[in-house]
């Protein structure tokens, strides 16, 4: 490498190098770009070289980011941003490229999510995609994410945030469940039922209502929780109690019977679906497209199902 840092492999060094920071281990780092951990520790150690500074600390048990290597990461990542977008402004036809790592529960992939893409990555054949999920909580620059796609209130206040859509928050129970315990006619009558609980930022302990300007706050106990959305609809589906989910979550239950709504006409509060960006204004273009595809592709649902007046 030379001391300006600016051929082909000193890129790859400074890519290697976030990775490497981020995950704590050169071993990972290495599996991502295909090379050997020594070449990994080889080309870091180049860099440190050439820029006079430690960047990381090396222990038998972990990596970790000195002073002025955590200050060059918080510098780089923009740097190696614009120069991925730089890229992609000039190739033929704006085709996206490259990996695109996205994170969201896994309820929403597989229902909602997924099936939406297919049109998106048509459009950019060269375009590869990384959907992680999982309904925990999960460090999204560590994992180098760059959409995370969240549904309730939102949580992490350092990252850049845009609403993608609301989606309506029902009521529901299986004609089983239904049949055995009978039907809560007020939302005050759900403290008599058995309870599902889900993921804690999208079902509240606090289910709100409101109908013709009457408001009810019930405080529920969960005889039953999970921390996956699936678990919770199943568990409804199954017969073991009432559960307040996305209508997304359980959309095919309501199509087929396995699930009913209930209390239709109490209104609950919608639920935000939040695209983040982990890098900030420095997300790259491809995470920047697939948003915009995703939030025109439900603004379209929208209003083919929104009521004719």
């Amino acid at each position: 490498m030379t001391q300006t840092l600016g051929t082909v492999k000193d890129i790859l060094a400074l890519k290697l190098y976030t990775r490497v920071a981020r995950l704590g281990s050169f071993s990972a780092a290495a599996r991502e770009f295909g090379l050997s951990q020594s070449q990994v520790s080889r080309i870091i150690a180049e860099l440190e070289s050439d820029l006079g500074a430690r960047l990381l600390t090396r222990t038998t048990r972990a990596v970790v980011l000195t002073d002025a290597g955590a200050e060059f990461l918080s510098r780089l990542d923009p740097i190696l941003m614009a120069l991925e977008d730089a890229g992609q402004s000039v190739r033929e036809g704006s085709e996206l490229r490259g990996m695109l790592r996205m994170s969201m529960p896994g309820s929403v992939a597989i229902r909602e999510v997924i099936p939406r893409l297919a049109p998106f990555l048509q459009r950019h054949p060269e375009l590869r995609l990384q959907v992680l999920l999982g309904d925990r909580p999960q460090d999204l620059v560590k994992d180098a994410v760059d959409v995370a796609i969240r549904l309730g209130r939102l949580v992490d206040s350092s990252a850049t945030a845009t609403l993608i859509t609301q989606i309506s928050r029902v009521i529901v129970a299986s004609p089983d469940y239904i049949e055995r315990h009978g039907e809560p006619v007020t939302p005050e009558e759900l403290t008599r039922h058995r309870i599902v609980g889900g993921p804690a930022s999208v079902v509240p302990t606090a289910w709100k209502f409101v109908r013709a300007g009457e408001e009810a706050v019930v405080d529920l106990n969960a005889h039953f929780s999970t921390n996956e959305n699936e678990g919770a609809v199943a568990a409804a589906a199954a017969g073991i109690g009432i559960t307040s989910t996305s209508e997304w979550a359980c959309r095919r239950e309501l199509a087929d019977g396995s699930l009913v709504r209930l209390l239709v006409d109490w209104k609950t509060a919608d639920i935000p679906v939040h695209a983040y960006f982990p890098m900030g204004r420095a997300t790259r273009a491809a995470g920047r497209a697939v948003v915009e595809h995703l939030t025109a592709d439900f603004r379209r649902e929208l209003a083919i199902y929104a009521p004719r007046t």
